[in-house]
């Protein structure tokens, strides 16, 4: 080995060095500065939730919350910039071009969501906490002037970082980012900032905050065998088919509520009213809002057969009306429900079928199975294991190309092995 090789070398590794300690230093700042905000955030949501569900009266807001949202998001929104706060699908479409994300997004997105938990809008936390990661990211990045490359790594630090902060996941969220963006491959350069930035907001969450992970025990878990092979496989074949109906309702009911009600203050009253009248028919509460004791009653067994179509309803139409928060956590109750309910018609466990479908559902609306299987492993523990990854491997084969987000980009075929680069439907 001559000497111009060597130094070569060593110039090499000190580059490589630089970049790892650069993004290791980001990516720290990232999660403590997502740790603090993605924990208010969420003590935020639990605070407000806890006030609707013992003072009811507070769903009358849900006509009025619908359109105070809109005209808030009018009065801040640049002119001529209409996708301002286009949500989830504006941070995707930073990472795949040089897409603004206003810092602005993140105390709108914060308020508006918990505004809209207090007034019992069916919307989850975790597209919340995205955008705010993808916002504060993006910032860091303008703020120290880095590279297009590196912003957009910084932006997937933000989202990991917020995602594990609200949702208590960290080995998910490290994922998560670096898997949604583009199906079919990965950006594993971005993996050890991810990692750091996750674990860093999950121990300011967990150590700072009090809040805990996430966690439901499967008292009973069945032999993994050809018998509950096959069962399992058909519970996660359906879930893959709930997905699509999902997303399929997401994109219809807001493309139709904005063909036949171009004014988005018709449209916020229309729909919250909707909302407001089949909560007072259904049941107070019992959709409104995250609707975690869905996922309760399902491992119990008590889950009725159409919990997850009324929660499928409630979440499409609130989102159409205007409401933030996202479409994480309604995912996982839409999953549980139709796991517990339908599962054991099939003979199995209701416990170890809601942990399933919440993986599989999780996976076909957002084509992310290595993520889904590592939510499973942290929420219900490796003892499943085998159940969850043959309910996420069939349910994201069997969901097609549909998806929560249309900046999602198809890049590998999920049936062949041929690159297709195609968006979401």
């Amino acid at each position: 080995m001559n000497k111009e090789t060597i130094l070569h070398r060593l110039e090499h590794d000190k580059s490589r060095f630089i970049a790892t300690v650069k993004y290791i230093i980001f990516a720290i700042i990232v999660g403590l500065i997502l740790g603090v905000i993605g924990s208010l955030f969420s003590l935020g949501v639990s605070y407000v939730t806890s006030l609707r569900t013992h003072h009811w009266q507070l769903l009358f807001l849900l006509p009025v919350g619908a359109v105070l949202i809109q005209f808030c998001y009018h009065i801040f929104r640049k002119k001529n910039h209409t996708a301002s706060f286009a949500g989830t699908n504006l941070i995707l479409a930073a990472i795949h071009s040089d897409e603004e994300i206003p810092l602005r997004m993140t105390p709108m997105i914060f308020f508006t969501s918990i505004f809209s938990h207090l007034c019992g809008a069916s919307v989850g936390r975790e597209g919340a906490a995205l955008q705010m990661g993808g916002s504060i990211g993006n910032a860091v990045g303008r703020l120290f002037h880095l590279e297009t490359r590196d912003k957009h790594t910084v932006i997937m630090c933000g989202m990991s970082a917020a995602f594990s902060a609200v949702f208590g996941t960290p080995m998910a969220a490290s994922i998560f980012s670096m898997e949604v963006v583009s199906v079919g491959i990965m950006h594993y350069a971005a993996l050890v900032p991810c990692v750091i930035a996750s674990f860093t907001a999950h121990a300011i969450a967990k150590h700072v905050f009090g809040l805990s992970l996430l966690h439901y025990d499967i008292s009973k878990i069945p032999a993994f065998n050809l018998t509950s092979a096959v069962q399992i496989s058909i519970l996660a074949i359906l879930c893959g088919f709930v997905s699509i109906l999902f997303c399929v309702s997401l994109h219809k009911t807001e493309g139709s509520a904005q063909k036949h009600l171009k004014n988005p203050y018709i449209r916020a009253l229309v729909g919250g009213t909707t909302v407001m009248v089949l909560s007072f028919l259904i049941g107070r509460n019992a959709y409104n809002g995250v609707s975690i004791n869905l996922i309760q009653h399902s491992f119990n067994g008590t889950a009725k057969w159409d919990d997850f179509l009324l929660k499928i309803i409630f979440t499409s139409l609130c989102l159409a009306a205007g409401y933030k928060g996202g479409e994480i956590v309604p995912t996982f109750v839409i999953g549980a429900t139709f796991g517990g309910f339908f599962g054991p018609l099939l003979g199995l466990d209701p416990a170890i079928c809601t942990a399933c479908g919440m993986g599989a559902v999780f996976c076909g609306v957002t084509n992310c199975p290595i993520t889904s299987l590592l939510i499973c492993l942290e929420v219900f523990g490796m003892d499943g294991m085998p159940f969850f990854l043959l309910s996420v491997a069939l349910s994201y084969m069997m969901s097609g190309y549909y998806g929560l987000y249309s900046s999602q980009k198809i890049v590998y075929s999920k049936y062949k092995s041929n690159y297709i680069n195609k968006d979401t439907e």
